[in-house]
């Protein structure tokens, strides 16, 4: 076998498994999603100056602490989180899109989508089956000078984070990304 094939067997496999997603033996228990999600927001407060002050401003947070990304031209990603309301685990969702492209390799992000308000808080819980981009925009946040945002100049309703172990990541998207509540 070619090492050619050899990666795009690999790519269909990492694939498949993204776009299955765990099976419940493998699913991750509600214990450890909350401690992940715990984990994510400390690193979330300790990289982002601001952080802390425009998720006490919020409605709810999401987290998803882990966002597995593969793909060998067709791509895809999966990953489990918690709504947080006043800190507490209110439900579980997953994360899962599918993209095709030039795409090569694994990576691995957290996704933080913060709800401004109440509104936008309940069209999202309300809604089966949530698409980003179709049933509601989220604005992407970078972060400015300093590494800091200002709470009181974002005015979108939902705003989403996307970062690794180094900081922020820039120029991505969560268009067409497909979050859906799970039982946990």
């Amino acid at each position: 076998m070619t090492s050619i094939s050899r990666a795009w067997a690999l790519g269909l496999a990492l694939l498949a498994a993204l776009v299955l997603g765990p099976t419940p033996s493998q699913a991750a228990s509600a214990s450890e999603i909350d401690a992940d999600v715990r984990a994510t927001m400390e690193d979330f407060f300790a990289k982002v100056r601001g952080s802390r002050e425009l998720v006490n401003k919020a409605a709810a947070v999401l987290v998803f602490p882990a966002v597995i990304k593969a793909g060998i031209g067709l791509g895809g990603e999966y990953g489990e989180g918690a709504l947080l309301t006043r800190e507490r685990t209110t439900d579980y969702y997953n994360i899962v899109s599918a993209s095709i492209g030039f795409q090569l390799g694994v990576q691995q992000r957290s996704v933080i989508l913060v709800f401004m308000t109440p509104e936008a808080l309940h069209a999202f819980r309300n809604t089966k089956g949530w698409k980003v981009g179709v049933d509601a925009s989220v604005a992407i946040v970078t972060v400015g000078a300093g590494g800091s945002i200002d709470s009181n100049r974002i005015s979108s309703p939902i705003v989403g984070f996307i970062f690794d172990q180094k900081g922020l990541m820039y120029n991505l998207t969560l268009e067409g990304s497909k979050i859906s509540r799970i039982d946990r």
